[in-house]
């Protein structure tokens, strides 16, 4: 759980480009792998970091609701559609997931406070 969302980001994609630089294989098969899983086709990319968001909110992971709130505002997505996904993830994870949407929601206001619309970044979570 993180005070600031977009620092947290912002450090996240120093990190794995570093580890992309020492770890080349494997992440550059794993960058490959995301670029293909969030392109848009018959989901649009918006929808695909929707769930993308709601997965990492389900199996309780910081980095991913870090970057799919932000990849999710950059493809477009509303705060009522984050919202939404936040509500199903609680569906689907009970009360752990709850603590969790909470940090969604926090990251979601993080990232509308610092920029309207985020930057673009490498997806890799």
């Amino acid at each position: 759980m993180h005070d600031n969302y977009p620092d947290y980001h912002r450090r996240l994609q120093q990190i794995y480009a570093r580890l992309a630089r020492n770890l080349r294989g494997p992440m550059t098969a794993f960058a490959q792998l995301s670029a293909a899983a969030t392109t848009a086709g018959a989901l649009d990319a918006r929808t695909k970091q929707l769930i993308a968001l709601g997965i990492g909110i389900t199996v309780r992971c910081d980095g991913c609701i870090a970057y799919h709130v932000h990849d999710a505002l950059r493809a477009g997505a509303s705060r009522e559609e984050i919202l939404e996904t936040i509500g199903v993830a609680v569906l689907m994870g009970g009360g752990p997931a709850v603590i969790y949407g909470c940090e969604a929601l926090e990251a979601l206001e993080q990232f509308e406070a610092s920029h309207p619309t985020p930057p673009p970044s490498s997806s890799l979570v």
